[in-house]
């Protein structure tokens, strides 16, 4: 097994899924001790290419007992596709997804295509007993998420959501410092995800600012979102707001949010505020959060991903203070991509991870968070959100 997962949290088996066990039995090519599975991909542009190159690394970087084969890409033309399965490796092409899910050859998806394909593809693959990773949001709409995991939970199949920037190091530490107690009683939690992609008003319309994206709040706020279930625990209520600022884009009307905010209160009691957006100027990569504790307080910032900011209440009080402290080897899902203190793991190395456990998961045919039931919790949520910006009202989130 991975001992090493169920420390970080990642590894979590549901005795009560009396499905799971009865799920897809792959028969993977094994050769000494390793063994073989044949990767398909839905989408082969930003995140299909880090999902390709995620899949070439993984074996090399972990050591996995079973290992990667890219059989097949699948794009939404000939010559795109063809252009992919050369760039990338894979060993076939095809611009027709239900080529990709059938082919016998094909033995786990990765959907890295935009949401409103996210349905149809999982449930066909369940249908033919295959594991699914998928990127986040889970679906287009909540009852797409609903049925997605009911599709996965039925089939007993593997999978998982494409949440990644909870996996750098610093917020696997983050997460163990906190459930170890170390920060006290959790009180606040501030959250952001904000980015500048769209921050002036000349970008082009795209499927980001119509109906196949969700907006911010689905597009960036799950990000967030699915940190702050992972960091603090479940949210109970929510209050937002969402705005699209620039209405009108070269190619056409925007239809979603630009940016969204939002208050909220966890299971735990803790207060918590967040706040999304694809038009904060001047951010790159603003996936940041600072948490208050009864004993201690910590922050993050995704634009200085090796480092978290740490602060203990002990000490003579001269001393106190915010203690900057580097990721390196000590810490959860460093050293196998470096062994230097300091030296830093980047974007990539975050989906490599997630290859590892994707990979884990079908290999010991156990659960690995994010599951498709975590995906859901998020898009709960995002649902919950909706509704309260709508109805200018706080919205309870069990009834959603």
């Amino acid at each position: 097994m991975f001992p090493h997962l169920a420390e970080c949290g990642l590894l979590e088996f549901d005795s009560q899924d009396t499905n799971f066990a009865t799920g897809c039995k792959l028969k993977f090519t094994r050769t000494q001790n390793m063994a073989e599975i044949g990767i398909g991909i839905l989408g082969g542009g930003y995140m299909g290419k880090a999902h390709a190159v995620a899949m070439s690394a993984v074996g090399a970087v972990f050591n996995t007992k079973l290992r990667p084969r890219l059989e097949m890409v699948c794009a939404t033309s000939p010559n795109s596709a063809e252009r992919y399965r050369q760039a990338y490796g894979f060993q076939r092409a095809t611009d027709d997804w239900r080529v990709l899910v059938k082919d016998p050859k094909v033995e786990a998806l990765i959907i890295a295509a935009p949401q409103s394909s996210h349905r149809a593809v999982a449930e066909a693959a369940f249908a033919l007993g295959k594991p699914v990773f998928c990127e986040k949001p889970l679906g287009a709409s909540l009852a797409d998420s609903q049925a997605m995991t009911a599709a996965a939970q039925a089939s007993g199949c593997v999978n998982m959501v494409g949440f990644n920037y909870i996996r750098t190091p610093a917020s696997q530490f983050a997460r163990q410092l906190i459930a170890d107690g170390e920060l006290g009683e959790i009180t606040m939690f501030r959250g952001e995800h904000t980015e500048d992609f769209y921050a002036d008003p000349k970008t082009p319309a795209s499927w980001r600012t119509n109906g196949q994206s969700s907006g911010a709040l689905g597009d960036l706020g799950s990000h967030m979102i699915n940190g702050a279930l992972a960091l603090i625990g479940p949210i109970t209520r929510v209050m937002a707001e969402t705005e699209t600022v620039h209405k009108l884009r070269p190619g056409g009307a925007v239809t979603n949010d630009d940016h969204a905010q939002m208050m909220c209160r966890f299971e735990s009691g803790a207060m918590g505020q967040m706040y999304f957006s694809r038009i904060a100027t001047g951010r790159k990569m603003g996936y940041a959060y600072e948490i208050t504790g009864t004993k201690g307080a910590l922050r993050f910032d995704q634009e200085d991903q090796n480092a978290v900011w740490l602060y203990r209440t002990y000490g003579p009080e001269a001393t106190r203070g915010f203690t900057k402290i580097l990721t390196g080897p000590a810490h959860p899902d460093y050293e196998p991509f470096c062994q230097g203190p300091g030296h830093g793991t980047g974007y990539q190395d975050q989906i490599i991870i997630e290859a590892r456990d994707f990979l884990a998961a079908i290999e010991t045919n156990t659960t690995i968070w994010p599951s498709f039931r975590d995906g859901l919790e998020v898009n709960r949520v995002i649902a919950a959100a909706t509704a309260s910006a709508r109805d200018s009202s706080w919205q309870d989130i069990n009834p959603f």
